[in-house]
């Protein structure tokens, strides 16, 4: 976590100001704060919750006002719900889940790796690249770190996904789409934070090289399905999302195939795009306002 917020986000304080709000910044699990106090809490840069999910998901239970939600928390910070979003249609990257409770040996993992091309290996629960790493399948050294990587996850109690690195990303990058109270706001492009040979990190997460882009039609066709494949599965928590950050890449095919549907604490790149730090603010004072 930043307890005084990313460089991002310090600027909303002022907008709400100018607003009329109050707005201050406090740790998730600082044990002084009331969190009933508030009229609205807003999750922002918590980014160290990979770590202790089940006390986050406490924490986020615990507070009566918060956006997003605690069911959608609970949901989002387990990338296994990229599974059911795959079973419900909605492109995503080719993924190997590995469940700790297999037990599986180095030989078995080994088997179960991509036999061809880069891949990248992460847990299915962390945040900013941590614990993540692209291995090339073609060196007897990166197979047995990438054996190594999984095993130690596995050892730890973590479940893993693999999945083949696209290779496109190295061209045209990852792609996110910014939404406020569902609607779009503004979209991103991030240039490739894998390189290969790239290990794990081990920091709070890891730096990112933004620009801004327009979004495609089939970009955001594509964000229209994550959300409301969300919304089937959450219902009426997932009416009630401030935010969302859909990230994408393009498949083999150019297509866009979705990476991650980033519900709980992504950065939303306001300094980015003109006018979508207004976007925001606006939409906390319309939310401050109907608490009453």
């Amino acid at each position: 976590m930043l307890p005084d917020l990313d460089p991002d986000d310090a600027p909303l304080v002022e907008a709400l100001a100018e607003r009329g709000v109050e707005a201050t910044a406090a740790v998730w699990d600082d044990p002084d704060v009331d969190w009933t106090s508030f009229n609205l809490v807003v999750v922002r840069s918590t980014w160290d919750y990979s770590a202790r999910q089940d006390e986050f998901i406490s924490w986020a239970r615990s507070v009566p006002r918060l956006a997003n939600d605690a069911e959608v928390i609970a949901w989002n910070t387990d990338k296994y719900y990229l599974k059911t979003m795959g079973e419900m249609g909605v492109p995503i990257v080719r993924t190997l889940w590995l469940d700790p409770d297999r037990h599986l040996t180095s030989q078995a993992i080994h088997t179960r790796l991509p036999a061809h091309g880069d891949y990248v290996i992460k847990p299915t629960v962390s945040a900013g690249a941590r614990d993540t790493a692209r291995y090339q399948e073609n060196t007897a050294q990166a197979r047995g770190e990438a054996i190594l990587h999984a095993r130690e996850l596995l050892r730890s109690g973590r479940h893993v996904m693999v999945q083949p690195y696209l290779n496109q990303v190295d061209v045209a990058g990852e792609t996110a789409l910014i939404f406020v109270d569902g609607e779009f706001s503004h979209a991103v492009r991030k240039s490739a934070m894998l390189s290969r040979g790239h290990r794990p990190t081990q920091g709070l997460y890891q730096e990112e090289v933004m620009r801004t882009v327009e979004a495609t039609e089939a970009e955001l066709a594509l964000a229209d399905r994550a959300l409301e494949a969300a919304r089937t599965v959450l219902g009426g928590a997932a009416d009630q999302m401030l935010f969302a950050r859909v990230d994408m890449l393009p498949g083999d095919d150019g297509e866009p195939i979705l990476l991650e549907l980033e519900l709980t604490e992504p950065s939303l790149f306001f300094a980015k795009s003109p006018g979508a730090l207004d976007r925001f603010a606006d939409a906390l004072v319309a939310r401050v306002s109907a608490q009453g």
